[in-house]
This record gives structure tokens, sequence and C-alpha cells, in this order.
């Protein structure tokens, strides 16, 4: 016996601001592909609510208003945002808990707001829950709009190890709201701009020229550059995940992940109190010189990038990147190299760039040249260096 089947997966990334106003008819429309009364439950990171005090009574309203179309299924659940609420599988079991108590199933729909880690932490729930409901993202900062929260994994940390447990399941919808934006903190609000440099740096030399003019706008925290910077970056994502070949990352090469060998193990070195977005700073940092010092990319390409992460502010090296003697390469670090193999399988592949938009796969990295990276990061760096 042979079996052979193909399913088409579809789903729009939608953007608006106001999300529950009366006259925002966006969720409605999503809600509304099929014909009955749509069940919906709601997690919601608590971060969220603290900057959106109305939200949820927004949310009320707004069902209240479409009554005869959709109805909420039980209260809110609110959840821890962050990292921590990855770190152990009680947040998993608490939105399990929801769907079995609100009774929603494989035609209703679970929608959760909030930061990557809140939506991570749902869609894997959602991935298991009746083996699958329909799951709705609504990302509430940089990093999960134009990047973790339009692509199609779910997951969260286990054994100590970066998305250990996880599914690929793409979302049913995944609705980006500027407005959730203009409450972001510092960090926050800078932290998703790293994986637009990444993903500029492997697919496109125009938008990392753009992103680099663009700097003074962004640092200042204009709205509408930032969302031009939202909309390319998701759009040059889901671009991959659609025309790769591999959107579930079967084979031994993950291009996306680009600089996150070192950035998974710094987040879990630093106990997450570093941000994704800052950890793959200092993760693009150490990947762009190991290719600088191997001969891959110019001294001139090389500087104009390392020049573009600091103009945002990031540090490009951090004390962990050393043994305690801040002598030698720190030998927990090379153990992300394992780990990052590991998660695939098959044969080591780290992705570096030979010029800006033209990708390179390596097989090992050498680890003289790793530890020559590292302490030419500690020397460039400039001010206000993390402390271990």
């Amino acid at each position: 016996m042979h079996q052979s089947f193909s399913i088409d997966f579809n789903y729009d990334v939608l953007f608006t601001n106001g999300l529950f106003t009366a006259e925002n008819n966006i969720l409605l429309d999503v809600l509304k592909k099929d014909k009955g009364i749509s069940k919906v439950a709601f997690v919601i990171d608590e971060g969220v609510v603290k900057h959106h005090k109305q939200l949820i009574e927004d949310i009320k309203g707004y069902f209240e208003l479409h009554a005869d179309q959709i109805v909420i299924s039980g209260s809110p659940l609110i959840v821890p945002g962050g990292e921590q609420v990855k770190n152990s599988f009680e947040g998993v079991v608490k939105v399990l808990e929801l769907i079995n108590d609100t009774k929603i199933d494989r035609h209703s729909y679970l929608i959760a707001i909030g930061g990557g880690a809140v939506l991570d932490m749902a869609g894997l729930a959602s991935a298991i829950g009746h083996r699958g409901i329909r799951h709705i993202r609504i990302p509430t900062t940089v990093l999960s709009q134009n990047d973790s929260g339009v692509g199609v994994k779910n997951g969260i940390n286990y054994f100590g190890k970066k998305n250990f447990l996880g599914s690929f399941a793409p979302p049913y919808a995944v609705i980006n709201d500027a407005n959730f934006l203009t409450t972001l903190g510092e960090r926050d609000w800078r932290s998703g701009i790293t994986e637009a440099i990444k993903v500029a740096l492997l697919k496109s030399p125009e938008f990392f020229d753009w992103i680099v003019s663009s700097t003074e706008p962004l640092n200042n925290r204009d709205l509408e550059v930032m969302g031009k910077l939202i909309h390319r970056c998701a759009e040059l994502h889901l671009k991959h995940i659609s025309s790769s070949g591999d959107p579930f990352e079967q084979g031994s090469s993950r291009p996306l992940d680009f600089g996150h060998w070192a950035t998974h193990k710094l987040e879990q070195l630093t106990h997450f109190e570093m941000r994704h977005g800052e950890a793959l700073a200092v993760g693009l940092a150490l990947d762009i010189t190991y290719a600088y010092l191997s001969g891959f990319i110019d001294e001139q390409t090389y500087e104009l990038i390392i020049g573009s992460i600091e103009g945002f502010n990031f540090e490009i090296y951090h004390p962990q990147l050393l043994d305690k003697k801040g002598e030698k390469i720190n030998p927990e670090l090379l153990k992300g190299l394992e780990e990052f193999r590991e998660h695939l399988g098959g044969e080591l592949t780290v992705i570096l760039i030979n010029s800006i938009g033209e990708e390179l796969e390596v097989h090992e990295m050498d680890h003289e040249i790793l530890q020559k990276s590292v302490l030419l990061l500690k020397e460039k760096c400039r001010t206000n260096v993390h402390t271990a």
C-alpha cells in the first residue's frame, strides 16, 4: 500500500486600526466565512490588558453589536506575557481547560491577542485541542506582527530548550492592528526590527537599504514607517514559507533562522532576560562577523551591516559569549550549535550570506573563527554592554 495526499493551506494576514470599533468589520468577515453563529473563545496577554484597559469591554461591545452572528464562549483567559508563558506546560493546560469548559470545537475559533510568546503557546493548545481548533492570531508587538505571528509554527520551551514542544499548524487568519503598537515599551518597539534586518539580508537588498535609510524615523517611533517595515517583513516571511518547498521544515535547512543558533542559546543563558530581538541582534552580529572572517563577505559589507544593527541601539556583544575569564568562547554557547542541529535533525545547516540578499549554507562552524568573531565583537561593542 502507498498513501499520498496533499492539503492546501490558505490564510490571510490582514492589517487594520481599531479592530474592535463598531465600524470595523474585518474580524466579523473572518468569522462569518461559515454559515450559522460562530463561537469564539479568547486568550489575552495580561500586558496588553494592562496597557489597553478598555480592551475587554470593547470586545464585549463588538460581540454584542453582532450577537446575531458571533458569540463569545466564556470569559477571556488572561495569561502572563513574555517568554515565561512558554517556559512550562501550565499555560497550555489553562488554554485546553478553556477549550473544554467553553465547549468550543473544530468549527469554533480560539482567538489569541498578545505578543509572540502568548501566540506560540495558544497556537500549540489550539493545535492539540480536539486535534485542531481554528486559531486566529492578533499579534500586538512589532516582532509578532512582522515575523512569528504570521508564520506556521507554535510551541513552548521544554527541557531547557527553545521550542522543544510544538507543532506546525497554520492559523486560520492573522490580524495586525497598529493601535496595539502605540503602547509598546522601547525594548519591544525595537526588538522586531532585527527580524526585518534578518529577512532583508537574506531576501532583499532594496529592503535592507530602506531599513538603513529609515533608522531615524523608526527610532523616533514613527508609526507609519513602522507599518511599512512590518508589512514588507511579513510579506517576505510569507513568501519564503509558500515558495521554499519546505514550509514545515522537514529538511535540514531553515533560512529564516539566520542568526538564531546563538540567539536561542543566549536567551536561555540569560534566563530570558534578553528579548528575542535583542538576542537576535547579537546572534546576527556573530554570524555576520564569522562570515566576514571566513572571507564570505567583504569589510565594507560587514561594517554596513554591523552599523545598521548598532544604529537601532542594539548591543552586538554580550558577556555570555565568552567564558567566565572572558578569554575564550563560552562552551555553553557552543552547545547551541548541536541543539540547533538536533531541533531539525540531519546535518548541521547554518545559514550565512555571501552578499546582501544572497544566502549561503555551511555545515560546520570553525570554533577558532567563532572565537575570533566573539573577540572582535567585544572589541567593537561601544557602550552599555549587558551584564551577565
